[in-house]
Protein backbone atom coordinates (compact mmCIF):
# COMPACT_ATOMS: atom_id res chain seq x y z
CA UNK A 1 0.00 0.00 0.00
CA UNK A 2 1.64 3.11 -0.92
CA UNK A 3 1.57 7.12 0.03
CA UNK A 4 0.20 7.96 -3.05
CA UNK A 5 -2.82 5.75 -2.92
CA UNK A 6 -4.05 7.17 0.28
CA UNK A 7 -3.50 10.67 -0.44
CA UNK A 8 -4.98 10.98 -4.09
CA UNK A 9 -8.29 10.87 -3.28
CA UNK A 10 -8.63 13.63 -0.98
CA UNK A 11 -6.06 15.87 -2.50
CA UNK A 12 -8.98 16.77 -5.33
CA UNK A 13 -10.23 19.48 -7.46
CA UNK A 14 -12.81 20.37 -5.09
CA UNK A 15 -10.24 21.07 -2.20
CA UNK A 16 -8.07 22.50 -4.37
CA UNK A 17 -11.49 24.85 -4.96
CA UNK A 18 -12.22 25.83 -1.22
CA UNK A 19 -8.74 26.37 -0.05
CA UNK A 20 -8.38 29.06 -3.06
CA UNK A 21 -11.50 30.79 -2.52
CA UNK A 22 -10.34 31.39 1.33
CA UNK A 23 -6.67 32.05 0.91
CA UNK A 24 -7.28 34.40 -2.54
CA UNK A 25 -10.06 36.53 -0.30
CA UNK A 26 -7.82 36.65 2.81
CA UNK A 27 -4.90 38.02 0.47
CA UNK A 28 -6.74 40.41 -1.74
CA UNK A 29 -8.13 41.52 1.47
CA UNK A 30 -4.76 41.86 3.05
CA UNK A 31 -3.17 43.88 -0.02
CA UNK A 32 -5.99 46.35 -0.05
CA UNK A 33 -5.94 47.10 3.02
CA UNK A 34 -2.10 47.89 2.96
CA UNK A 35 -3.08 50.47 -0.66
CA UNK A 36 -5.85 52.09 1.71
CA UNK A 37 -3.67 53.01 5.08
CA UNK A 38 -0.14 53.13 3.31
CA UNK A 39 -0.37 54.99 -0.08
CA UNK A 40 -2.59 58.75 -0.58
CA UNK A 41 -2.66 58.45 -3.98
CA UNK A 42 -3.24 54.91 -4.61
CA UNK A 43 -6.08 56.06 -2.20
CA UNK A 44 -7.66 58.39 -4.30
CA UNK A 45 -7.34 56.08 -7.71
CA UNK A 46 -9.29 53.10 -5.55
CA UNK A 47 -12.04 55.19 -4.45
CA UNK A 48 -13.25 55.34 -7.65
CA UNK A 49 -13.25 51.81 -8.79
CA UNK A 50 -13.18 50.16 -5.30
CA UNK A 51 -15.37 47.51 -6.53
CA UNK A 52 -14.30 46.67 -9.97
CA UNK A 53 -10.77 46.45 -8.26
CA UNK A 54 -12.00 43.90 -5.76
CA UNK A 55 -13.55 41.54 -8.16
CA UNK A 56 -11.22 41.98 -10.80
CA UNK A 57 -8.33 40.82 -8.22
CA UNK A 58 -10.99 38.42 -6.07
CA UNK A 59 -11.24 36.05 -9.46
CA UNK A 60 -7.58 36.42 -10.67
CA UNK A 61 -6.69 35.57 -7.08
CA UNK A 62 -8.70 32.29 -6.97
CA UNK A 63 -8.02 31.43 -10.54
CA UNK A 64 -3.74 31.86 -9.85
CA UNK A 65 -4.06 29.79 -5.86
CA UNK A 66 -6.21 27.69 -7.88
CA UNK A 67 -3.72 26.86 -10.41
CA UNK A 68 -1.05 26.74 -7.59
CA UNK A 69 -2.76 24.10 -5.73
CA UNK A 70 -3.63 21.76 -8.49
CA UNK A 71 0.08 21.90 -9.48
CA UNK A 72 1.02 20.61 -5.82
CA UNK A 73 -1.23 18.47 -5.85
CA UNK A 74 -0.62 16.93 -9.17
CA UNK A 75 3.43 16.56 -7.88
CA UNK A 76 2.44 15.15 -4.50
CA UNK A 77 0.11 12.43 -5.94
CA UNK A 78 3.01 11.47 -7.81
CA UNK A 79 4.82 7.99 -6.74
CA UNK A 80 7.65 9.85 -6.43
CA UNK A 81 10.24 10.19 -3.10
CA UNK A 82 9.14 12.97 -1.09
CA UNK A 83 12.04 15.22 -1.84
CA UNK A 84 11.67 14.85 -5.60
CA UNK A 85 8.00 15.56 -5.23
CA UNK A 86 8.97 19.03 -2.97
CA UNK A 87 11.27 19.83 -5.14
CA UNK A 88 8.94 19.81 -8.38
CA UNK A 89 5.84 21.45 -6.19
CA UNK A 90 7.83 24.56 -4.69
CA UNK A 91 9.92 25.16 -8.42
CA UNK A 92 6.63 24.63 -10.09
CA UNK A 93 4.74 26.93 -8.04
CA UNK A 94 6.99 29.92 -8.18
CA UNK A 95 7.43 29.21 -11.76
CA UNK A 96 3.88 29.77 -12.44
CA UNK A 97 3.62 32.42 -10.33
CA UNK A 98 6.63 34.50 -12.60
CA UNK A 99 4.67 33.43 -15.64
CA UNK A 100 1.05 34.15 -14.56
CA UNK A 101 1.47 37.39 -12.15
CA UNK A 102 2.79 40.39 -15.13
CA UNK A 103 -0.59 38.78 -17.25
CA UNK A 104 -2.86 38.86 -14.73
CA UNK A 105 -1.84 42.04 -13.28
CA UNK A 106 -1.87 44.15 -16.90
CA UNK A 107 -5.31 42.76 -17.52
CA UNK A 108 -6.30 43.96 -14.11
CA UNK A 109 -5.31 47.74 -15.58
CA UNK A 110 -7.20 47.43 -18.41
CA UNK A 111 -10.08 48.33 -16.40
CA UNK A 112 -8.33 51.68 -14.83
CA UNK A 113 -8.77 55.03 -16.62
CA UNK A 114 -5.28 56.27 -15.91
CA UNK A 115 -2.51 54.61 -13.97
CA UNK A 116 0.81 56.44 -13.42
CA UNK A 117 3.56 54.53 -14.71
CA UNK A 118 5.77 54.58 -11.35
CA UNK A 119 2.73 53.25 -9.84
CA UNK A 120 1.95 50.66 -12.03
CA UNK A 121 5.01 49.59 -11.84
CA UNK A 122 4.40 49.52 -8.00
CA UNK A 123 1.94 46.92 -8.66
CA UNK A 124 2.93 44.87 -10.91
CA UNK A 125 6.11 44.06 -8.07
CA UNK A 126 3.71 43.75 -5.44
CA UNK A 127 1.28 41.41 -7.37
CA UNK A 128 4.19 39.31 -8.19
CA UNK A 129 5.25 39.21 -4.53
CA UNK A 130 1.79 38.28 -3.55
CA UNK A 131 1.66 35.59 -5.84
CA UNK A 132 5.00 34.42 -5.06
CA UNK A 133 3.75 34.08 -1.03
CA UNK A 134 0.53 32.34 -2.55
CA UNK A 135 2.68 29.38 -4.13
CA UNK A 136 4.31 29.41 -0.88
CA UNK A 137 1.66 28.60 0.85
CA UNK A 138 -0.14 26.06 -1.70
CA UNK A 139 2.92 24.21 -1.59
CA UNK A 140 3.37 24.49 2.26
CA UNK A 141 -0.82 23.57 2.76
CA UNK A 142 -0.68 20.76 0.39
CA UNK A 143 2.38 19.37 1.86
CA UNK A 144 0.91 19.45 5.54
CA UNK A 145 -2.33 17.73 3.98
CA UNK A 146 -0.22 15.17 2.76
CA UNK A 147 1.99 14.58 5.46
CA UNK A 148 -1.05 14.42 7.76
CA UNK A 149 -3.05 11.84 5.78
CA UNK A 150 0.12 9.92 5.27
CA UNK A 151 1.13 9.70 8.94
CA UNK A 152 -2.63 8.82 9.76
CA UNK A 153 -3.16 5.68 7.27
CA UNK A 154 0.72 4.67 8.92
CA UNK A 155 -1.03 4.68 11.94
CA UNK A 156 -4.35 3.03 10.88
CA UNK A 157 -2.44 0.42 9.29
CA UNK A 158 -0.02 -0.18 11.96
CA UNK A 159 -3.04 -0.62 14.49
CA UNK A 160 -4.75 -3.25 11.94
CA UNK A 161 -1.33 -4.56 11.58
CA UNK A 162 -1.01 -5.00 15.88
CA UNK A 163 -4.85 -6.34 15.80
CA UNK A 164 -3.61 -9.09 13.42
CA UNK A 165 -0.63 -9.64 15.37
CA UNK A 166 -2.61 -9.93 18.09
CA UNK A 167 -4.94 -12.41 16.41
CA UNK A 168 -1.58 -14.64 15.45
CA UNK A 169 -0.40 -14.85 18.43
CA UNK A 170 -3.64 -15.93 20.31
CA UNK A 171 -4.15 -18.59 17.93
CA UNK A 172 -0.74 -19.94 18.27
CA UNK A 173 -1.21 -19.31 22.31
CA UNK A 174 -4.43 -21.29 21.90
CA UNK A 175 -2.78 -24.17 19.89
CA UNK A 176 -0.55 -24.57 22.32
CA UNK A 177 -2.99 -24.99 25.55
CA UNK A 178 -5.02 -27.21 24.01
CA UNK A 179 -2.18 -30.23 23.14
CA UNK A 180 -1.30 -29.88 27.03
CA UNK A 181 -4.99 -30.67 28.35
CA UNK A 182 -5.49 -33.51 25.44
CA UNK A 183 -2.21 -35.42 26.70
CA UNK A 184 -2.52 -35.29 30.24
CA UNK A 185 -5.99 -36.71 30.24
CA UNK A 186 -4.74 -39.32 27.41
CA UNK A 187 -2.19 -40.19 29.82
CA UNK A 188 -4.91 -40.66 32.89
CA UNK A 189 -6.59 -42.35 31.09
CA UNK A 190 -4.18 -44.62 30.06
CA UNK A 191 -3.60 -45.15 33.41
CA UNK A 192 -6.92 -46.76 34.38
CA UNK A 193 -7.35 -49.02 31.33
CA UNK A 194 -6.46 -52.71 32.87
CA UNK A 195 -6.64 -51.53 36.08
CA UNK A 196 -10.34 -50.63 36.41
CA UNK A 197 -12.12 -50.55 33.59
CA UNK A 198 -15.38 -49.56 34.85
CA UNK A 199 -14.04 -46.37 35.92
CA UNK A 200 -11.91 -46.62 32.57
CA UNK A 201 -15.56 -46.84 30.75
CA UNK A 202 -16.94 -43.90 33.16
CA UNK A 203 -13.83 -41.69 32.65
CA UNK A 204 -14.07 -42.04 28.51
CA UNK A 205 -17.77 -40.77 28.68
CA UNK A 206 -16.73 -37.81 30.62
CA UNK A 207 -13.57 -37.10 28.84
CA UNK A 208 -15.54 -37.61 24.87
CA UNK A 209 -17.86 -35.20 26.59
CA UNK A 210 -15.00 -32.82 27.75
CA UNK A 211 -13.47 -33.03 24.04
CA UNK A 212 -16.78 -31.90 22.44
CA UNK A 213 -16.24 -28.57 24.64
CA UNK A 214 -12.76 -28.14 23.84
CA UNK A 215 -13.29 -28.58 19.96
CA UNK A 216 -15.79 -25.67 19.74
CA UNK A 217 -14.43 -22.99 17.62
CA UNK A 218 -15.06 -20.25 20.47
CA UNK A 219 -12.56 -18.10 21.94
CA UNK A 220 -15.21 -16.75 24.88
CA UNK A 221 -18.54 -18.99 26.61
CA UNK A 222 -20.23 -18.50 29.25
CA UNK A 223 -19.36 -19.20 32.96
CA UNK A 224 -22.43 -21.76 33.12
CA UNK A 225 -20.71 -23.87 30.27
CA UNK A 226 -17.40 -23.64 31.37
CA UNK A 227 -18.33 -24.69 34.76
CA UNK A 228 -20.17 -27.74 33.44
CA UNK A 229 -16.83 -28.65 31.70
CA UNK A 230 -15.20 -28.21 34.78
CA UNK A 231 -17.88 -30.22 36.89
CA UNK A 232 -16.78 -33.18 34.02
CA UNK A 233 -13.25 -32.65 34.20
CA UNK A 234 -13.47 -33.11 37.80
CA UNK A 235 -15.67 -36.12 37.65
CA UNK A 236 -12.54 -37.79 35.58
CA UNK A 237 -9.86 -36.66 38.30
CA UNK A 238 -11.65 -38.12 41.29
CA UNK A 239 -11.78 -41.60 39.74
CA UNK A 240 -8.34 -40.83 40.11
CA UNK A 241 -7.60 -39.36 43.22
CA UNK A 242 -10.93 -40.14 45.26
CA UNK A 243 -11.76 -38.55 48.24
CA UNK A 244 -8.60 -37.21 48.12
CA UNK A 245 -9.20 -34.65 45.84
CA UNK A 246 -12.35 -31.98 46.87
CA UNK A 247 -13.55 -29.36 44.85
CA UNK A 248 -15.72 -26.67 46.58
CA UNK A 249 -17.98 -24.64 44.71
CA UNK A 250 -19.59 -20.61 45.43
CA UNK A 251 -20.84 -19.61 42.43
CA UNK A 252 -23.11 -16.97 42.21
CA UNK A 253 -25.25 -17.73 39.64
CA UNK A 254 -26.01 -14.10 38.69
CA UNK A 255 -22.49 -14.75 36.96
CA UNK A 256 -23.68 -17.67 35.18
CA UNK A 257 -24.28 -15.64 31.89
CA UNK A 258 -21.11 -13.81 32.31
CA UNK A 259 -18.27 -14.48 29.76
CA UNK A 260 -14.97 -16.70 30.01
CA UNK A 261 -12.31 -18.28 28.01
CA UNK A 262 -12.92 -21.31 27.29
CA UNK A 263 -10.38 -24.02 29.47
CA UNK A 264 -9.43 -21.37 31.16
CA UNK A 265 -10.86 -23.02 34.81
CA UNK A 266 -9.89 -26.37 33.63
CA UNK A 267 -6.64 -25.68 33.30
CA UNK A 268 -6.04 -23.43 37.07
CA UNK A 269 -7.25 -27.13 38.17
CA UNK A 270 -5.08 -29.39 36.51
CA UNK A 271 -2.17 -26.72 37.06
CA UNK A 272 -2.86 -27.30 40.75
CA UNK A 273 -3.37 -31.30 41.15
CA UNK A 274 0.11 -31.78 38.52
CA UNK A 275 2.01 -29.75 41.13
CA UNK A 276 0.75 -30.15 44.40
CA UNK A 277 0.80 -33.57 46.47
CA UNK A 278 -2.35 -35.92 46.74
CA UNK A 279 -2.79 -38.70 48.96
CA UNK A 280 -4.49 -39.60 52.13
CA UNK A 281 -2.61 -37.46 54.46
CA UNK A 282 -2.13 -34.45 52.10
CA UNK A 283 -5.65 -34.66 50.39
CA UNK A 284 -6.02 -31.50 48.15
CA UNK A 285 -8.88 -28.83 48.48
CA UNK A 286 -9.57 -26.70 45.91
CA UNK A 287 -12.02 -23.76 45.97
CA UNK A 288 -13.90 -21.98 42.86
CA UNK A 289 -15.33 -18.85 43.86
CA UNK A 290 -17.01 -15.55 42.37
CA UNK A 291 -16.04 -12.52 44.00
CA UNK A 292 -17.22 -8.98 44.21
CA UNK A 293 -15.14 -8.02 41.66
CA UNK A 294 -16.79 -9.86 38.97
CA UNK A 295 -14.23 -12.29 38.85
CA UNK A 296 -14.09 -15.85 39.51
CA UNK A 297 -11.22 -17.34 42.07
CA UNK A 298 -9.59 -20.72 41.56
CA UNK A 299 -7.66 -21.30 45.05
CA UNK A 300 -5.97 -24.03 46.81
CA UNK A 301 -3.68 -24.79 49.59
CA UNK A 302 -0.03 -25.13 48.61
CA UNK A 303 1.79 -28.69 49.26
CA UNK A 304 4.09 -28.68 46.77
CA UNK A 305 5.79 -31.85 45.10
CA UNK A 306 9.22 -32.49 45.81
CA UNK A 307 10.04 -33.26 42.38
CA UNK A 308 8.33 -30.40 40.39
CA UNK A 309 7.58 -31.16 37.10
CA UNK A 310 9.23 -29.40 34.60
CA UNK A 311 7.86 -26.40 32.75
CA UNK A 312 5.48 -25.57 35.83
CA UNK A 313 3.41 -22.52 35.07
CA UNK A 314 3.84 -22.04 30.97
CA UNK A 315 -0.58 -22.99 30.84
CA UNK A 316 -1.29 -20.07 33.18
CA UNK A 317 1.55 -17.52 31.55
CA UNK A 318 -0.41 -18.54 28.30
CA UNK A 319 -3.60 -18.10 30.12
CA UNK A 320 -2.37 -13.94 31.27
CA UNK A 321 -1.24 -13.36 28.02
CA UNK A 322 -4.22 -14.47 26.27
CA UNK A 323 -6.38 -12.49 28.68
CA UNK A 324 -4.62 -9.35 28.16
CA UNK A 325 -4.51 -10.58 24.40
CA UNK A 326 -8.01 -10.59 23.16
CA UNK A 327 -9.64 -8.34 26.74
CA UNK A 328 -6.73 -6.35 27.74
CA UNK A 329 -7.79 -7.69 31.46
CA UNK A 330 -5.37 -8.81 33.91
CA UNK A 331 -5.13 -12.09 35.74
CA UNK A 332 -4.63 -12.02 39.65
CA UNK A 333 -2.29 -14.38 41.14
CA UNK A 334 -1.87 -14.20 44.83
CA UNK A 335 0.29 -16.54 47.07
CA UNK A 336 0.42 -16.58 50.89
CA UNK A 337 0.31 -20.20 52.14
CA UNK A 338 -2.91 -20.67 49.65
CA UNK A 339 -2.14 -20.07 45.76
CA UNK A 340 -4.92 -17.85 44.06
CA UNK A 341 -6.19 -17.13 40.62
CA UNK A 342 -8.86 -14.54 39.60
CA UNK A 343 -10.35 -14.42 36.42
CA UNK A 344 -11.98 -11.57 34.74
CA UNK A 345 -15.59 -12.40 34.04
CA UNK A 346 -16.82 -10.20 31.34
CA UNK A 347 -19.86 -8.57 30.69
CA UNK A 348 -20.36 -8.19 27.48
CA UNK A 349 -19.63 -10.98 24.23
CA UNK A 350 -17.03 -9.80 22.27
CA UNK A 351 -17.01 -13.31 20.09
CA UNK A 352 -17.04 -12.46 16.58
Amino acid sequence: MTKNKHISPVLNHKLAIVLSLNFSLLLVIFVFIGFIFREKEVTQSINQETVVNFIIHFFTGVFTVFLFFEYCFWAFRKNWTFRKKSFCAISGTFGLAILISPVFSKISFLFFQFVPDDLYNRLIVMNLIKDLVSSLIAYLTTQFIATLIYNRQVLLENQQLAAENMRNRYEALKNQLNPHFLFNTLNTLDGLIGFDDEKAHSYLQNLSSSFRYTIQNKEITTLKEELDFVKSYTFMMKIRYGDNLRIQYAVDEKYNHFFIMPISLQLLMENAIKHNVINSKNPLTIFIETTENDTIKVSNSIQPKINAEAGEGIGLANLIERYKLLFGKEVMITQNGVFGVEIPLIYESRNS
